[in-house]
């Protein structure tokens, strides 16, 4: 089992999107960034992934700069590059294509030493689906204590 370590979690995007499919991907970082992200210093609530010129990139994610940067460090904010095989990212592309998908970053994590970002193409929530969805958890709970009482 690969060893890994969460750096930063995307929480927001499970209540709003319905994730549809998941997969891995590789981020390129800088020396300062991946010191950053050792530290924890990573945001991705407003990131997505998007598809450019046959390349994906993950927009909107930040990580802030390295405090000991000395006279070089990195943009927090800059679209980075995610490593992915050719044949994924074409299917994503078609993926994403489609009326209503997105790719949205999940978690960022530590595995065996690189920083990965598990990708999620998602369908966006509408207002009355977030209800439906908290309702029938909060009615899964009351089931589980129900049964946990009669046990």
């Amino acid at each position: 089992m690969a060893d890994t370590k969460l750096i930063a979690e995307n929480r927001r995007a499970r209540r709003d999107y319905e994730f549809l499919e998941r997969l891995e991907a590789g981020v390129v970082l800088s020396g300062t960034e991946v010191k950053s992200a050792r530290e924890g210093h990573v945001q991705l609530g407003s990131a997505y992934a998007d598809i450019r010129d046959g390349e994906a990139w993950l927009v909107g994610a930040s990580i802030a700069e390295y405090a000991q940067k000395g006279s070089s460090g990195h943009e927090p904010d800059r679209d980075r590059k995610l490593l992915l095989h050719r044949q994924e990212i074409d299917s994503l592309y078609g993926k994403v294509r489609e009326k209503g998908l997105t790719l949205v970053p999940i978690r960022m994590y530590f595995k065996d030493g690189r920083v990965k970002v598990e990708l999620a193409v998602a369908k966006g929530r509408e207002r009355a689906d977030k209800r439906r969805v908290i309702a029938d958890r909060d009615a899964q709970r009351q089931i589980e204590r129900a049964l946990k009482r009669r046990r």
